[in-house]
């Protein structure tokens, strides 16, 4: 007989125990979504309403729908160390096969010859190109939110939480969230990019997606739009690595950008990169180019990015308007290379830290050193700038201060020649910044024959100067402190017409590092003090080495003399002014003194 008290105990026994399995089963599930990034729910957000925590009435919730569920992803961590050293002895192998070439050849001791056999693309007016959809692309939801790239303008009531997202992710979440992944865009392409027809003999492709704290939507819609916009036959694979990714690729858009590297394997190439509108997500061309908005990539002395109208030379190359063409510089997020041809170069200098001067650095490489770049009018991918109030992201500890400038330091040192004491000129408060070893990057320079930058300025980067003239000699640099003051004068970011002001000194340099050269310029980058509309208050804008030759610095008087006028620099500690006023040696507010900063 089985005893009553013995079935009760082995009952209890047995309950306790499926009883820890569900507990341990449910904890287990938790973790498993806490490790996906792709199933973690928004912070503020719930993954099945995205507007839960948004003040109004709540009826555009029921309308649109959150765009969810995210895709699964796998990653593999790639080892480009041992990459670059299986690089580098097969080249070195591959000097030893060839030492008898031609010297005209040089060039390729390292890097492969061309192998792939490729047709030039053939323009037909009045016929539709090969490569361009035969019908409508289909809607994400048809007259959904942002559908065509329309304005998609929120309510009142979703201000506070599109300020938030504005401060976590640099645009506007709330509206992303609400747009379809799969929507369509407007076509910015000329007319004649469709009538282009291209050899379908193109390479593959592995497209990679880069990003850091991003809005999932934005990133999302990056990958459907590549997949929604390459023809399946080349696309081999979508990578998502570390960085930032805010982009939608336009119509047909790869086969002219990677028909030149099919042709000329040391070709990259760029897309003309469109500007969606981070508020209400419109699509538009950039400012600025030619009268077709055509524009090379340039910069100025400090190395901060530019561009620069395409010039008559380079229109000359042309036989045809939408004929890609000649830039000395990229953007450097949005570009195509070939594979091997990457690694051939070395890939980005891996003593780069973080952001900041690897596009400078991948196109000189490319240019010096027998490729080119090119950039691609019909192939177009819009991308979305960050607005004012993003919090950014900072560098981790470990990388220390002024990453970017360092990383210009070892640009500048690599590849400058006698060009770099323009940029010391520009950025004096580097001249002794510590920026690692750079002996393996001159030694690839010099084995693969690269050519001097003085080549490079001549040919290639002519019209730079033109627009950013070689900075003169600086006379003194550094913080303008008020003679015997804690007060600095400060450009509080202001650039093109606004004021600068009085602030407290911080001897950090940023926006109160300045230098007067011996053009007599007072400059901050690019930019110079002169006199304001009132004729008094001091403002800071754009110049050239023409104009604003407004000031004389006398060290031992401690003053600023305002040439065209004759008056004084001075201040007022009170309102944080700054502005000129007649001279009198007795005023304290009108003597200052530069104090050298230096970068770390």
């Amino acid at each position: 007989r089985v005893k009553v008290g013995f079935l009760l105990r082995s009952l209890l026994i047995i309950g306790t125990f499926l009883a820890l399995m569900g507990l341990w089963s449910k904890l287990l599930s938790s973790q498993s979504d806490e490790n996906n990034p792709f199933e973690r729910q928004m912070p503020g957000r719930d993954i099945n309403n995205h507007l839960l925590n948004v003040g109004g009435n709540g009826r555009a919730a029921n309308k649109f729908q959150p765009v969810v569920p995210w895709p699964q992803v796998e990653g593999v961590e790639v080892d480009l160390e041992s990459i670059r050293l299986k690089n580098k002895n097969a080249a070195q192998q591959h000097v030893a096969d060839n030492n008898q070439q031609n010297a005209i050849q040089k060039q390729y001791v390292t890097f492969k010859p061309q192998k792939h056999a490729y047709s030039d693309p053939v323009l037909r007016s009045g016929v539709l190109g090969n490569f361009e959809p035969k019908e409508p692309e289909p809607h994400g939801v048809v007259n959904g939110p942002g559908e065509g790239a329309k304005p998609f303008i929120l309510g009142p009531e979703y201000k506070e939480a599109v300020q938030a997202s504005i401060k976590e992710f640099g645009f506007n979440m709330v509206a992303s969230d609400m747009i379809s992944l799969d929507r369509t865009v407007n076509d910015l392409r000329h007319e004649e990019c469709k009538h282009w027809h291209y050899d379908d003999r193109l390479l593959t492709s592995s497209v990679i997606i880069v990003f850091h704290n991003e809005g999932w939507s934005t990133l999302m819609r990056t990958v459907h739009s590549v997949i929604k916009r390459t023809p399946k036959k080349y696309l081999a694979e979508i990578v998502l690595i570390y960085l930032d990714a805010h982009c939608e690729v336009g119509p047909n858009w790869y086969a002219p950008l990677i028909a030149p590297i099919a042709a000329n394997r040391t070709s990259c190439t760029v897309p003309l990169i469109d500007y969606i509108d981070g508020n209400d997500f419109t699509i538009e061309p950039q400012q600025g180019g030619d009268e077709d908005g055509f524009a090379r990539g340039a910069w100025d002395w400090s190395l901060l990015w530019k561009r620069v109208p395409l010039n008559s030379r380079e229109k000359a190359r042309r036989m045809h308007k939408t004929e890609p063409y000649r830039s000395p510089a990229m953007a450097g997020g949005l570009f195509a290379i070939e594979r091997d041809y990457f690694f051939e170069l070395g890939l980005y200098d891996p003593g780069l830290q973080i952001w900041g001067g690897e596009n400078f650095e991948i196109s000189y490489k490319i240019w010096q050193c027998g490729g080119k770049l090119l950039f691609v009018p019909c192939s177009r991918v819009g991308h979305i700038y960050r607005l004012h109030g993003w919090a950014g992201n900072p560098p981790p500890a470990h990388v220390g201060s002024s990453p970017t400038l360092k990383n210009y330091v070892r640009v500048v040192e690599v590849w400058w020649d006698e060009y770099a004491d323009y940029f010391y000129a520009s950025r004096p408060e580097t001249k002794a910044m510590a920026h690692g070893d750079i002996s393996e990057l001159k030694k690839f320079r010099e084995e693969h024959n690269c050519k001097s930058f003085k080549w490079f300025m001549e040919e290639i980067a002519y019209d730079i100067p033109d627009h950013y003239p070689l900075p003169a000699k600086n006379v003194e640099w550094g913080e303008i402190r008020g003679y015997e003051s804690d007060y600095c004068i400060d450009s509080m970011g202001h650039t093109n017409g606004g004021f600068v002001e009085l602030g407290p000194c911080h001897r950090m340099g940023g926006n109160q590092l300045f230098r007067i050269n011996e053009a007599n310029q007072l400059m901050q980058y690019d930019q110079c003090l002169t006199r304001g509309p009132d004729g008094s208050k001091v403002m800071i804008t754009h110049c050239n080495m023409d104009v604003y030759k407004d000031w004389q610095y006398f060290k031992t008087l401690h003053r600023f003399t305002h040439i065209p006028t004759g008056k004084c620099l001075d201040r007022s500690e009170v309102d944080h002014k700054i502005f000129i006023s007649d001279c009198d040696s007795a005023k304290m507010t009108q003597k200052w003194e530069m104090n050298n900063l230096l970068a770390v």
